[in-house]
């Protein structure tokens, strides 16, 4: 299969994730066919693609017009018909690994023999999912981030025995949709942003647990200091910038007084034990009066600032 075969994309669970992923084939031109077992996920993703293209053109950022991109989105009544017609196909279902290893198992029966699979986890490898697969070598984990309509980047992932053809084309086609397509050669759990991300936030919920700053200033701290550089450079670059020398003696200094704890920590725990998961329930570290005001400012911020990269990349 190379890009240039491409013309119909599936998309197999349509929630948080699935549905951006879903409209950014649809703007690149692919027609798109989504399946959920959920009714409601079905029947409102029209619905939910429309509010962001239509932020989208509210920034500029859509040159077509929003109904002629819903038009490349059909919703079919059961995955087989979803996946019928399509050369590569993404599932967003959920993150687990027994559920993603029955739809393996299952999906590639009701495929071409060359179609792609991919596999939108955040945790689990090509080795896992796909274990019970007898053509894994077409599957590849691409790890999008979210809000995945707006996030650049993609991770590509191959198991061991993913073909290069496969991994070549994939990297190819989520250049074509205007991704930031990155390769990561080692199938290790986490792949490489989530390994990171863990990292610093291990860090951060234990200093929200000593109390060293309040929720809202560790937010403030971060966002207006490594994250603002952060959105410009990536964290080697920042090394080279600073100086590799000082950034060995900081670490020098710091590394055994980091936390290095591996369970998660009582302050978290009880935000759990009180049924506080974040925005989803009106409450997390910080408390939400609107979550859907909350997640369209965020959607907004984000907006300007990757019209504002993609500005400078031109």
């Amino acid at each position: 299969m190379k890009p240039e075969d491409i013309h119909n994309v599936a998309v197999i669970g349509l929630g948080r994730m699935g549905h951006g992923i879903a409209q950014t084939f649809a703007v690149a031109g692919y027609t798109v066919r989504g399946y959920d077992n959920h009714d409601g996920a079905r029947a409102s993703l029209h619905d939910r693609v429309r509010k962001n293209l239509e932020d989208f053109a509210a920034h500029d950022m859509l040159h077509e017009d929003v109904d002629a991109v819903l038009a490349r989105i059909s919703v079919s009544d059961t995955e087989a018909t979803a996946v019928a017609d399509a050369q590569f196909v993404v599932e967003a279902i959920a993150e687990d690994l027994t559920v993603k290893q029955e739809y393996f198992a299952r999906i590639e029966s009701c495929v071409a023999e060359d179609t792609i699979l991919a596999t939108n986890s955040s945790t689990y490898t090509v080795s896992m999912s796909c274990v019970n697969m007898r053509t894994p070598q077409r599957a590849i984990v691409t790890h999008w981030f979210n809000p995945p309509h707006i996030v650049p980047t993609v991770e590509m992932v191959p198991g061991p025995g993913t073909t290069e053809e496969v991994t070549a084309t994939t990297m190819a086609l989520h250049r074509k949709i205007g991704k930031l397509a990155v390769r990561v050669n080692s199938e290790i759990p986490g792949f490489l942003v989530n390994r990171v991300q863990n990292a610093m936030i291990r860090e951060v919920w234990d200093l929200y647990e000593k109390g060293v700053a309040s929720a809202e200033d560790i937010d403030a701290a971060l966002k207006g200091s490594m994250g603002f550089r952060l959105a410009a450079f990536g964290p080697l670059a920042i090394c080279d910038f600073g100086g590799i020398d000082i950034w060995s003696k900081v670490f020098e200094g710091l590394g055994p007084d980091i936390c290095a704890r591996t369970d998660v920590p009582k302050a978290v725990k009880d935000l759990l034990a009180d049924g506080h998961v974040g925005t989803r329930t009106g409450r997390g570290f910080h408390t939400y009066e609107s979550v859907a005001e909350t997640e369209s400012q965020r959607d907004d911020i984000i907006l300007k600032l990757k019209k504002l990269l993609d500005d400078k990349g031109e």
